[in-house]
């Protein structure tokens, strides 16, 4: 690790240590909230980061289980599956991006949530990252609260819709929205939470264009961190998944210079 970034680590560490842990609400027991401690696994090689992101998590509530290389991470995933993933890119053994393809194939893991923190910030490798299936993505170095807000923003992104939403079906598609789950002619499409909830903000207000900004507000939400550009990276991953010729969409309709839509009209 770089002395400007060890310098960075100990001063927000030791200010977040003056802050200290909010005590457990009334009559809720300590063992209950235990159960409801929400599970991050981190697979990064740096012992300094993984401390770092330990102990920012931890002070936040959150139960924080650490592998130092993909292989053993890839393992450790589907023995035990998290909430939420933070994820480098250039591990030992197996490298990042290889663990976001392996998790967006698997059907038990698919809809779990991957926040890479790289120290590669081109946007080329934002891209990168988005379009084999992460859900956010950190440079480094980077602001511990920030890394606790990012989380906690995926983890709300993720909570489960409400069971009185209707199911929308359109032509081969069928999305439930209780579930986040989508078939396409009767077969289960893998799809992340995130991909569900942009598929299923744009289904449900079909024939209607949206622009990116409005996107990023409705499935997103105020506490985003995600770019314009995160947009079109998703909405070219669910055009791969639920168009017979993702080239030439019949359903997630692009509208030059204005934004996207879902079109029904055809259906």
């Amino acid at each position: 690790m770089e002395p400007h970034y060890k310098g960075i680590k100990n001063a927000l560490s030791d200010h977040l240590q003056l802050a200290p842990l909010a005590p457990f609400p009334y009559g809720v027991s300590e063992s209950a909230h235990e159960e409801a401690m929400k599970r991050v696994l981190a697979i990064e090689d740096d012992k300094d980061i993984i401390e770092l992101v330990r102990y920012n998590l931890e002070k936040d509530g959150y139960q924080v289980a650490a592998c130092s290389d993909g292989a053993t991470g890839l393992a450790q995933l589907r023995k035990n599956p998290p909430d939420l993933l933070v994820l480098d890119l250039m591990l030992p053994k197996l490298p990042g991006l290889e663990i976001c393809r392996e998790v967006r194939k698997d059907v038990a893991l698919n809809r779990l949530p991957i926040l890479i923190l790289s120290a590669k910030g081109e946007e080329a490798d934002r891209v990168v990252g988005l379009e084999l299936g992460a859900d956010d993505y950190m440079t480094k170095p980077f602001s511990p609260r920030e890394l606790v807000a990012r989380v906690k923003a995926l983890l709300r992104r993720t909570e489960p819709g409400s069971v009185n939403e209707k199911v929308i079906e359109i032509g081969p598609l069928r999305i439930d929205p209780a579930s986040y789950r989508v078939t396409r002619e009767g077969k289960p499409v893998t799809m992340s939470t995130l991909e569900f909830r942009l598929l299923h903000f744009l289904a449900a207000r079909p024939n209607r264009v949206f622009t990116r900004d409005q996107l990023l507000d409705g499935v997103w939400g105020t506490e985003r961190f995600v770019t314009p550009r995160s947009v079109d990276v998703y909405v070219r991953r669910l055009r791969e998944k639920i168009e017979a010729d993702p080239q030439h969409p019949v359903y997630m309709k692009t509208i030059r210079g204005a934004g996207y839509l879902f079109e029904t009209r055809a259906s």
